[in-house]
């Protein structure tokens, strides 16, 4: 690997993005599966209320809440994964 590879994935490994920073909630895969439930639900009701397409916004809603939900409770997955790595790195090191 040249020199500038090398600094390169250094760089990466050193950027800390501002989520990482942030305490995850005492129940992640609960709350968000009752956040996105709410926000389908939202969409729902507007539809509702604007007379629109209610077949079409239940299926809008419903992959909504299915994308939604899984990309999130993959990323809780990944982190809750990352901080069991540093925390075994750390005791080792």
């Amino acid at each position: 690997m040249t020199k500038r590879g090398a600094q390169r994935r250094e760089i990466r490994r050193r950027v800390v993005r501002s989520t990482d920073l942030l305490p995850l909630p005492r129940h992640p895969y609960r709350d968000s599966a009752i956040f996105y439930g709410l926000l389908a639900a939202a969409l729902l009701g507007i539809v509702y209320v604007t007379d629109g397409e209610m077949v079409r916004a239940l299926i809008y809603a419903v992959g909504f809440f299915v994308i939604a939900t899984a990309f999130s409770w993959w990323r809780f997955r990944a982190k809750l994964a990352e901080r069991a790595r540093q925390e075994s790195a750390t005791e080792r090191g």
